[in-house]
């Protein structure tokens, strides 16, 4: 099979295939030559481990046994891809799934793809390979999206380019991750569409969008309805608009420090007696790690 087959059998998305492209190199790992980046090979799969940047952590079980049953009667159709580590140990980068089906399917070794790859290719293919799943929720796609940004360094254009989105398209998912976890656990469990979501992001204020998701989930509301509310509250809001807080001088100044620091919009609130309280917003399990991590908590 030459490798210009191999590529239209796939069926990668443009980014994971671009990036296996950029990772492929030819040389011989082992001593008699059967084993070969850039080429696909029958590998033990006891010798494959895990991909420790998978996000993928859960499968549907059934599922899996669906495809472990394929593969009994059919095989393996579509290899997996794998990086080498030594000459009998390896590295999955993807095919998590046809790896555990195989295994329960009784297969004692499995067809490979093999690429070189180093640890931050690894994570932005497994987390491009996760962004192509079918089933993935909104929340999931955001949350893997900003992965690649923060993580692989990427820009939003880089990050339109890998994953075959425009730049408007990322942003969107994006903005998600700014609504409180209430509206985004919603989201994640299909109480409410990524129409609503989107409707929803676009009110500043916490307690108003907690209050129109409530009021749209309880009413089965239209996202063409939440969208009608979103539009009559800015409306409003631009007609009273409220005085502007005077701040402390000295605290929008530690404010703005703490902001860069912590990569975050941080809130300082004092009175006369210097008594108050600092707020560190976070909006992923992610997120909240850095902030430890910077805290060194």
């Amino acid at each position: 099979m030459t490798d210009k087959k191999w590529k239209k059998k796939t069926g990668l998305g443009r980014g994971l295939g671009a990036l296996l492209e950029d990772s492929e190199e030819k040389e011989n790992i082992s001593g008699s030559g059967a084993t070969i980046r850039g080429a696909i090979s029958e590998i033990p799969v006891d010798q494959i481990e895990v991909n420790p940047f998978q996000p993928r952590t859960d499968f549907n079980e059934e599922a899996l046994e669906e495809l472990a049953e394929s593969i009994r009667v059919q095989g393996i159709i579509q290899p997996i891809t794998v990086r080498a580590l030594s000459e009998n140990e390896f590295q999955l980068i993807s095919g998590e799934r046809r790896l555990q089906a195989s295994k329960r399917a009784g297969l004692t070794a499995i067809p490979a793809y093999i690429r070189t790859a180093d640890d931050q290719q690894m994570l932005e293919m497994a987390l491009i390979e996760n962004i192509q799943r079918e089933n993935l929720n909104a929340i999931e796609i955001a949350l893997s999206y900003q992965r690649l940004l923060s993580e692989c360094d990427l820009k939003q254009e880089e990050l339109g380019d890998r994953v075959g989105k425009n730049r408007t398209t990322v942003n969107n998912y994006l903005r998600l991750l700014k609504l409180p976890p209430d509206i985004q656990i919603a989201l994640r469990d299909g109480k409410i569409s990524m129409g609503h979501a989107r409707a929803i992001v676009n009110i500043e204020n916490v307690e108003q969008q907690l209050a129109i998701f409530k009021k749209a989930v309880n009413e089965g509301l239209s996202v063409r309805k939440v969208e009608e509310l979103v539009r009559d509250l800015n409306t409003e809001k631009k007609e009273t608009p409220k005085p502007k807080e005077q701040i402390n001088p000295e605290i929008a100044k530690l404010q703005d420090k703490l902001t860069t620091h912590f990569g975050t919009k941080i809130q300082v609130k004092a009175d006369s007696n210097n008594k108050g309280e600092i707020k560190i917003p976070f909006i992923s399990a992610e997120e909240l790690d850095r902030i430890l991590e910077l805290l060194n908590v």
